[in-house]
């Protein structure tokens, strides 16, 4: 034999495989049944042993050193016996040693604790068949209460584990046979208590398993395990040993727990139930173990009590039920249930996101835990994702039955826990079908003391409501809510606007509009335009502006030089960008042919106030909102009105032409083409307004970067509005190769007026050359009938050009043809035109 202390562990094993296989060889061939089967039991061994030399999870320790050594010691007493012709009682002695080889290999179960599960299961099984040897020469099945000793040696102490070893001399066969001695250590219980509470961790994974391979045949009373205290020596070691032993610790625990309700209750103390929660945190088959019994421990009042109130324990129990593991999912949802029979358990769920125990207690819980789910759901920071969830699990109906029903503590929890689910738009939609719209009027025009408190949550739900359209089922509603606003407080106030906004600005409101204007909506608005309460000015502001959307005439009249004047300084004044937007959007909704507001805006310095800041808001912020910007490119619109070539000068020399060209490139699509319109009204009159080359009357020489090849002339922005100077023809081009089409009729038209009688040759070239042709070419099959009429007319002018017709019209051909056969009847005359122009339709076809 070869020292274990100079062979490697590989090494070691292998040359005990070596060894199996000799032995089992040499047994084999012998005609005796209890050799044959001796055999079959060593090859068994042998497969396992490879197994162990090249699983990286067995250690290389003197524990496991001395396993294997053990082993190698019975193979060589088996190879003695086989070899030995005249030995007495044969049978018996293998037998014993075939025991031996049991117990040995016992002991390489214990000392390999980081073994996967189905290694030590092999293990196991071999061990018992290995110690189940009869002595009438067979050997049979594990039975579940344990291995029954050998007839030849006396049973082991319940509370003792016996490994045995032996060595033998080198002399003759026989007495070498004779003189083998057996030396049994023994393993006391105290010494296993020991070293399960104070073992380092080799000592304690011995013990360990051990303890657990008596557990599970059987062999340890629970009278012992109260005597020794030994559910709390396990719990103890939990938290500081390894994976692997806490697994073992589990199912002990659990196994103990199951059989024995004394065990379950030495459990259910703090610290255990801590321990066990710690559990939780750790990976997922110790996970699973933990909370497989946690659920074993909950039926006991004592623990669910305590659990609650175990920090993490609810959040990770939570984490669980939304896991991936389906055992600790369902485990988890079954003790969640089990501890939300305790309220604050219900609401510690709640707070992590499991709302079903809540919502029963909404459902069927007493009035007083109706009161304190609904205050503390009101109170909780909810995500949309869980107003999503609370509503599916069905929180909405029986709070609005608690406003409905309950007294005042039940009716202000449950309105308050209602204000916070209304956030989402699919919960409004829920609390409409409950009918509570008409149950929150109610309880606005209520005078009664007691109820005033509850006024505010519920002009703040009915201001969420209002956003759904399915809120105009109430025809009345907005009337009612308007007769509201003179007699409620500033919160109630800044609800009831924002709700009427709401409903105002849906696009099937019309009638509600109707009778909103019929009723003095807008009268009854403007004083609060001078409102200090900045909250509920801004919702006056807003409501005026969607009502001037629709009813710009009904708001004209109403609108007095005072108002005006308030509104002009609401945008020169106010810090508040959502208060500039909404006044200027009003201003940009009143009819254009009104003078009488022009004057008055005008001389109110409206434009300089209004250029200047956006000019400021663009180069400190590089962003405006785009209703602003909407807003102030419709009222340029006003100033540049091309009948009044005064007012536009006024308009250029306050820089509003650069302002124009840069809201081209930015902001919505709305804001584009209302400063193309203001764009194109400039440019009808550059024209006129032009200096010519040949006038000799100049002051001062104009300077050769002032002329213009589009208007043969001397062109300076701030006094001929020139769309070439202005830089905008690249920004107009661009709009019309963009992916939208809404703004392609304003941009045409500003790209037509390059094309008036005197100057359209120029223009065409000016087009042409960025790129505005092919532009116009790719957007005429997709935009609306009147820009392709005015596309058509473009084209028309620029095709009289001989260069463009022969550079474009190939590429324009396809296009038209297929707009003269399946385009808009109005441009068939028109399309048939062009066509010709290009040669492909004769002057009289019938498309004329």
């Amino acid at each position: 034999m070869k020292k274990t202390d100079l062979r490697s562990f590989p090494e070691l094993v292998s040359e005990l495989v070596a060894s199996v296989e000799e032995v089992s060889s040499i047994a084999k061939d012998s005609e005796k049944e209890l050799l044959i089967e001796f055999s079959y039991l060593l090859n068994k061994l042998g497969l396992i042993l490879n197994d162990i030399k090249d699983n990286k999870d067995v250690m290389d320790t003197i524990t496991i050193r001395k396993a294997i050594e053990s082993i190698e010691k019975e193979l060589w007493r088996a190879k003695t016996l086989i070899e030995s012709p005249g030995s007495k009682q044969p049978n018996i002695r293998i037998e014993n040693v075939m025991q031996d080889l049991g117990r040995s290999l016992g002991l390489v179960l214990f000392a390999s604790i980081d073994l996967h599960l189905e290694m030590k299961e092999k293990i196991s099984s071999l061990h018992k068949e290995f110690m189940n040897v009869r002595s009438n020469g067979s050997f049979t099945p594990t039975p579940s209460s344990g291995p029954s000793p050998s007839s030849s040696r006396p049973p082991s102490p319940i509370h003792e584990y016996e490994f045995v070893s032996a060595t033998a001399s080198e002399k003759g066969i026989e007495e070498e046979i004779t003189e083998i001695e057996e030396e049994p250590v023994n393993l006391s219980i105290e010494d296993v208590v020991l070293k399960l509470k104070y073992g380092n961790d080799e000592e304690f994974n011995f013990a360990l398993s051990g303890f657990n391979e008596s557990i599970k045949q059987g062999l340890i009373t629970n009278d012992w395990i109260n005597e020794e205290g030994m559910i709390l020596v396990l719990v103890n070691r939990l938290s500081s040993c390894k994976p692997n032993s806490r697994l073992i610790i589990l199912r002990i625990l659990q196994k103990l727990a199951s059989e024995n309700l004394g065990n379950k209750e030495k459990m259910a103390d703090a610290a255990t139930l801590s321990a066990l929660v710690k559990s939780l945190t750790r990976d997922t088959e110790e996970r699973r173990e933990a909370v497989g019994l946690l659920l074993d421990l909950s039926d006991l009042p004592a623990v669910w009590r305590r659990l609650g109130r175990i920090q993490g324990c609810i959040v990770m129990l939570v984490t669980m039920l939304n896991g991936d593991d389906p055992i600790a999912s369902s485990d988890a949802r079954k003790l969640l249930n089990a501890l939300s029979s305790n309220t604050q358990n219900a609401l510690h769920m709640a707070e992590a996101g499991y709302f079903k125990p809540l919502v029963h207690y909404l459902m069927e819980g007493s009035d007083m835990s109706k009161i304190l789910m609904a205050t503390a759901l009101a109170r909780m920071e909810l995500t949309d994702q869980s107003r999503a969830t609370l509503g599916e699990d069905g929180a909405v109906e029986p709070l609005v039955k608690m406003f409905n029903a309950g007294k005042l503590e039940a009716k202000l929890s449950a309105l308050n826990a209602l204000q916070n689910l209304s956030n989402l738009l699919e919960n409004i939609q829920r609390l409409i079908n409950t009918g509570i719209v008409v149950s929150l009027l109610q309880l606005l025009f209520s005078v009664t003391s007691v109820l005033m408190t509850l006024r505010e949550p519920a002009s703040a739900i009915l201001a969420r409501i209002a956003q759904s359209e399915s809120i105009l089922v109430n025809q009345d509603v907005a009337q009612q809510m308007l007769s509201l606003l003179n007699l409620s407080s500033p919160i109630i106030q800044y609800h009831l606007l924002h709700a009427l906004n709401s409903i105002a600005g849906h696009s099937n409101a019309s009638k509600v509009r109707r009778k909103m204007k019929e009723n003095g909506a807008i009268q009854l608005l403007l004083p609060f335009l001078t409102e200090s309460n900045t909250k509920i000015r801004t919702g006056a502001l807003d409501l005026l502006y969607t009502l001037s959307k629709y009813s710009p005439e009904e708001m004209t009249e109403q609108l007095g030089e005072s108002h005006l004047n308030i509104i002009v300084n609401i945008i020169s004044s106010s810090p508040l960008e959502a208060d500039k937007a909404a006044a200027v959007g009003i201003l940009s909704n009143v009819p254009i042919s009104n003078k009488k507001v022009t004057e008055v805006l005008k001389k109110a310095n409206l434009l300089p106030n209004l250029i200047s800041m956006m000019n400021s808001s663009l180069s400190t912020t590089s962003s405006i909102s785009n209703s602003l910007a909407e807003g102030v490119a419709g009222v340029l619109i006003r100033f540049t009105v091309p009948s009044d070539k005064r007012l536009q000068l006024l308009t250029a020399q306050n820089e509003a032409i650069p302002l124009l060209v840069k809201l081209l490139s930015w902001g919505s699509l709305v804001a584009k083409c209302r400063a193309a319109t203001a764009l194109a009204q400039l440019s009808q009159n550059s024209v006129s307004l032009r200096k010519s080359k040949k006038q000799s009357w100049f002051c001062v020489s104009p300077s050769a970067t002032a002329f213009c090849e589009v208007h043969d002339g001397y062109c300076i922005l701030k006094n001929t509005f020139c769309l070439v100077k202005a830089g905008a023809i690249p920004p107009l081009v661009q709009i019309l190769e963009g992916k939208e089409r809404e703004a392609d009729e304003a941009v045409l038209n500003a790209m037509a007026t390059l094309l008036q009688d005197e100057i359209w040759e120029n223009g065409s070239d000016c087009i042409a050359e960025n790129g505005g042709v092919e532009a116009i070419i790719k957007i005429m099959e997709s935009t609306s009938v009147k820009a392709q009429e005015k596309a058509l007319w473009i084209l028309e002018r620029v095709f009289q050009v001989e260069e463009h017709r022969v550079k474009y019209g190939e590429s324009a051909q396809v296009v038209l043809i297929d707009l003269a056969q399946n385009g808009d009847p109005r441009l068939k005359s028109t399309t048939a035109k062009l066509l010709a122009q290009l040669e492909l339709l004769q002057v009289q076809s019938s498309y004329f």
